[in-house]
């Protein structure tokens, strides 16, 4: 009787693991096909786009087929399509908004919720702030703001996509020797309302030594390692996310020149 009971369990072991992997290819199967759909959905709104600007009939006749030619000559970009046909971005969302909680320990959260009073009701806004990039030297940030929270995601993550800009990565620490770019080319500084933010280069392996919603940035931006000073009011995310922009824009000297 013992013998069975021990055959039993062990049947029993090998069922739940067989049935764990199952689940988890199940699960990376279902995360294969929503990327499958999205890169389709993106597909299809490229091929359905009618450009209306000159430069987005350029690009869909495939006479430019670099964006940083279109950066570098400094045209203005007023299609998100543009930047959809050139680049393979990547989006995030920055945590600018603070959920409500006993005495203002409420946890920070995406979305920053405003109210406009009227004589019938209360009229909400949700406010977000939308980070792309495509982890290879372009990033750009912008704020979309709406009555509901997945237009106002939609919305700054389009205005992102119009605000991108090239940056310039390099290997500049004094404790590396490679030749990859990794890093910020030299020391720069941004500021931002009473915000400074300092970006230090740094070896292979330090990781990025900033703030957490910097850290989206600057993974997005195709920085992997850094080390930064900050100063000023620096819980103010909005203040403190344009002044890390404002350093990144200083590596290229073509963004100093505009």
């Amino acid at each position: 009787m013992v013998t069975i009971a021990k055959e039993k369990t062990a049947e029993e072991i090998s069922e739940e693991l067989l049935e764990k992997e199952i689940e988890k290819e199940l699960v990376e199967t279902r995360e294969q096909r929503i990327e499958r759909e999205k890169e389709e959905e993106k597909e299809r709104s490229i091929l359905s786009w009618v450009p209306k600007t000159k430069l987005g009939k350029e690009v869909k006749e495939r006479k430019i087929k670099n964006i940083d030619d279109i950066l570098s000559s400094g045209r203005k970009i007023l299609e998100e399509q543009i930047v959809d046909s050139l680049l393979n971005l990547k989006s995030d969302l920055l945590s600018i908004g603070q959920s409500k909680g006993k005495f203002g320990g409420g946890k920070r959260r995406a979305w920053k919720q405003t109210q406009r009073k009227t004589k019938q009701k209360n009229v909400p806004t949700f406010s977000t702030m939308a980070v792309v990039g495509d982890e290879n030297g372009h990033i750009g940030v912008s704020m979309g703001s709406a009555k509901e929270t997945l237009p106002a995601r939609d919305k700054a993550i389009r205005k992102a996509k119009l605000n991108i800009i090239k940056i310039i990565r390099g290997c500049a620490s004094f404790d590396c020797a490679c030749s990859e770019p990794h890093s910020v080319p030299f020391k720069v500084e941004g500021k931002s309302g009473s915000v400074r933010v300092i970006l230090i280069p740094a070896p292979q392996g330090t990781g990025l030594v900033v703030a957490n919603e910097l850290k989206k940035i600057l993974k997005l931006a195709g920085i992997k390692d850094v080390y930064s000073k900050t100063f000023g009011y620096q819980r103010t995310t909005f203040n403190l996310v344009q002044a890390c922009m404002d350093a990144l824009k200083k590596t290229n000297t073509e963004n100093r020149k505009q």
